[in-house]
């Protein structure tokens, strides 16, 4: 008779489904070509054109809202058409034909371009693809495959500003023959997901929607996903975009082929931490884990505000990943635990929409306190938003808590 294994004693992640690899693997590719990007745009924006600061976090802010109102309509026509990959595939490869517009680019106009384009391939894929995620991964491993889709996310956001410092050194600063390299693991990760990525089958039959966006069909997303989407506009607002960090390296003096040395910094911490507190969480409070990630961050605003070296600046950066690893997979796990199956696409592209529109009030505040009072200021602000959010978590869990106790 052969031997059983016995699940529980199986290694998490030997038990993920291998959809839920490949999902990662596009990921990863499709990342390290971005990140290799983003880890020098703001660098030749502000040091080739002559931007300044406030554009840069205007841009950043700009590109993400782009992608968050996307995910609303990509995600509501994934729930209508009950398919995920459809939608997924052809945002991976928008993004991956948008790349060269990169290295052509002439002007802040046609880099603005770039980035909307760019970015509403990320929002046609990121709800339909975070549906399809939730669809795959079997409920007590929820929290594990969110995470490790994080993880190898992050993963080509670390290696794309390695690869970004390697070129840029090898290459004497050529920043457009870097953005040229940048689109080989784009047309990957396209190619990755047509091949590797299959449409799961629906065991249960599912309500057919006919009207997703619709008052009716909203309404059937319970308090619980309100108070979801709620707590992370808070969290976004607390945070702003990564090319701070970047400015910050160029602020105490790094060379501009070191400063992205600092993104490499803040993802390693994010892929070391988004698998293991992923799987945590299948285990234990995730309200408690999302307390943790803000503390997290209040901890790395006030290192990069006060910071002035090396190794304050390497310190906040790996506080900061940290914090992501701790909050993003997780909060897309309870977006999937509170939404129902055949609604999953639009809460997840509701989710997007509002906290993508609080990224681009974060990124242009961030912007205006640089360039009016420096780094310090803005991220001391951080800090306050952040204090602000983590009041507001604990007296949202209070209050579920005595609900509970009252019932």
């Amino acid at each position: 008779m052969p031997k059983t294994r016995d699940a529980g004693a199986t290694a998490t992640w030997r038990r993920l489904p291998g959809a839920i690899w490949a999902i990662g693997f596009v990921s990863l590719f499709m990342d390290i070509s971005s990140e290799m990007i983003h880890a020098v745009l703001p660098l030749y924006l502000v040091t080739v054109l002559g931007t300044s600061t406030l554009t840069v976090g205007i841009i950043e802010g700009i590109a993400e809202a782009t992608a968050a109102i996307t995910k609303v309509f990509s995600g509501a026509l994934s729930d209508w058409l009950g398919k995920r990959k459809l939608l997924a595939a052809l945002g991976y490869g928008l993004a991956a034909l948008t790349k060269p517009i990169f290295p052509l680019a002439p002007s802040v106009a046609w880099l603005i371009a770039a980035r909307f384009v760019d970015r509403i391939g990320k929002g046609i894929r990121g709800a339909p693809r975070d549906a399809l995620v939730a669809d795959i991964s079997p409920p007590e491993l929820r929290g594990a495959s969110f995470g490790l889709r994080q993880s190898l996310d992050t993963l080509g956001a670390l290696l794309g500003p390695l690869l970004a410092i390697v070129f840029m050194w090898a290459l004497s600063n050529d920043f457009t023959l870097v953005f040229w390299i940048a689109v080989i693991p784009a047309f990957i990760s396209a190619g990755l997901i047509i091949v590797a990525v299959k449409e799961p089958k629906r065991e249960a039959p599912v309500r057919k929607v006919r009207m997703p966006l619709s008052r009716r069909e909203l309404r059937r997303l319970s308090t619980s996903y309100w108070g979801v989407v709620a707590v992370a506009s808070a969290f976004t607002l607390a945070r702003f975009s990564e090319a701070f960090l970047v400015l910050k390296g160029q602020d105490i003096g790094l060379s501009l082929a070191f400063v992205p040395a600092v993104m490499v910094v803040m993802n390693a911490a994010y892929f070391l931490s988004a698998y293991p507190v992923g799987a945590l969480s299948d285990k234990m409070s995730r309200t408690r884990l999302l307390v943790a990630g803000l503390m997290l961050l209040l901890a790395a605003d006030l290192v990069l505000a006060f910071s002035s070296g090396l190794a304050g600046l390497a310190l906040g950066a790996a506080l900061w990943g940290l914090h992501m690893g701790f909050t993003q997979g997780l909060l897309a796990t309870l977006v999937a635990d509170t939404a129902p199956a055949e609604l999953r696409g639009t809460a997840f592209g509701m989710f997007n929409l509002v906290t993508g529109v609080a990224l681009l009030a974060a990124s242009v505040i961030a912007g205006l306190l640089w360039d009016a009072t420096g780094p310090t200021g803005t991220f001391l602000g951080g800090a306050g938003f952040t204090v602000l959010t983590l009041a507001g978590l604990l007296l949202l869990e209070a209050r579920r808590r005595r609900n509970s106790v009252a019932r």
